[in-house]
């Protein structure tokens, strides 16, 4: 059956829209060591910055959660999109540390709920789809933030300002997605074409504007306890691939210093090219199959890293690793929408905040091992806990306790979230 071309009009947006949010945010997290020299960071001193940033995004996620109660998610992504875009550009114009700290803070607080509003959305167009379209939209912010990348090494290449990168990269991306938000239109989501029956989510189709779903007697956690575990373990093993690639090629295999740069781009072409089949692949033997596969390549990718004789090995366990964690976050947050039919959005919004939980964890714990034992030794912390994704995933198969799910009430009806 043909889908409604406002549904498709909205899928396209919505693409375009996790594609500007991947640029932007990987042009910021790629000029660390500029941002670094702009503000006479001491070593000490940037650690705490760059903490903050996951902190302040959990708060943003949270705060979403109670928003999109009153306003669709896409309304949210339409306002917060450019004032992420305009405090990238305060980073690279401010001069005091204290100018820094507030772009950051509001660069923190919004991107969570970005994120999570962004994914919200997400998954209702996927339910007016009827089958798996969330990775599509996971590899869009992935191919954004190859882009971002390149326009930062650009900008370092010719010698160019903060300032000059960042407000034009922003000139350059963001009139497309602000024309893009109108068509993210709430009435499209939840509604395949003549279609009232129950879709692949596992919710009933809506007629117009869903409401916000929410219970009296508040909603559950225990359902997303295992994958908010799973959502702290990828980005804890994300992280280790992102952050200390680089120097175990360095420090552990010896490698020249270009060749060192190598893992991360290879790492992000695997993960744009894991979500561009991924959809299919779910399509065909489901998401919690998918997600299980998914951690038996990444358990295998730092196999490989963590044994690796010399660099080229270890990049092609990097590139192994990309394809097995591509796939994991997505399917976490839709399995979470699906384990709480009628409060989707809640479930999205509590898995997400995990996506922080593993940013803080993650960095200092591979950079203490690493330091105080070895950088083989590092890889095998991230091996083991994907390893402990398969025994947790066993319980996604499993069907959602009696009482676990939400009533979708009338609008208006006062929630509890826990």
């Amino acid at each position: 059956m043909e889908l409604p071309v406002p549904l498709r009009q909205a899928r396209s947006a919505l693409l375009l829209v996790f594609f500007v949010h991947g640029a932007v945010f990987a042009l910021l997290v790629t000029r660390i060591p500029a941002v670094q020299d702009r503000y006479g960071l001491s070593d000490g001193e940037l650690p705490l910055f760059l903490a903050a940033v996951p902190v302040l995004a959990g708060v943003g996620t949270v705060t979403a959660s109670r928003v999109v109660r009153r306003v669709h998610p896409s309304v949210v992504v339409r306002v917060v999109q450019p004032v992420i875009c305009l405090a990238l550009a305060g980073v690279g114009a401010g001069e005091a540390v204290w100018q820094l700290a507030v772009c950051l803070v509001v660069f923190g607080l919004f991107v969570g709920a970005m994120e999570a509003s962004l994914n919200m959305t997400g998954v209702g167009i996927q339910r007016g789809y009827g089958r798996s379209i969330m990775l599509g939209f996971h590899g869009a912010a992935s191919l954004g933030g190859i882009l971002g990348a390149a326009l930062s090494w650009a900008g370092a290449h010719w010698h160019l300002s903060l300032f000059t990168v960042f407000a034009a990269s922003v000139v350059l991306l963001l009139p497309s997605a602000v024309a893009a938000g109108p068509r993210l239109n709430p009435r499209t989501e939840g509604r395949a074409a003549g279609s009232a029956g129950p879709t692949a989510a596992g919710a009933t189709t809506a007629e117009a504007s869903p409401a916000r779903p929410s219970s009296r007697r508040g909603v559950p956690w225990k359902p997303l306890l295992p994958l908010c575990l799973i959502m702290v373990v990828s980005v804890v093993a994300d992280s280790t691939a992102t952050n200390w690639s680089a120097k175990f090629l360095e420090d552990t295999l010896h490698s020249s210093e270009a060749m060192a740069t190598v893992p991360y781009g290879l790492y992000m072409v695997a993960t744009l090219v894991g979500r561009a089949f991924g959809d299919g692949w779910v399509q065909r033997w489901g998401a919690a199959t998918v997600l299980r596969a998914g951690a038996v390549l990444a358990a295998l990718g730092f196999a490989v890293v963590a044994a690796a004789p010399e660099p080229l090995t270890a990049v092609l366990g990097f590139a192994v690793l990309g394809v097995g964690l591509s796939v994991i976050i997505p399917q976490a947050l839709v399995i979470g929408a699906q384990r709480l039919p009628g409060a989707e959005d809640t479930a999205v919004a509590r898995v997400s905040l995990f996506n922080y939980v593993g940013f803080l964890i993650g960095p200092p714990l591979v950079g203490a091992v690493g330091a105080g034992v070895s950088y083989r030794a590092a890889m095998c912390v991230p091996l083991l806990l994907v390893l402990g994704v398969l025994l947790v995933a066993r319980s996604l198969t499993a069907p959602v306790p009696a009482g676990s799910s939400a009533r979708a009430p009338r609008p208006g009806t006062p929630t509890t979230v826990g």
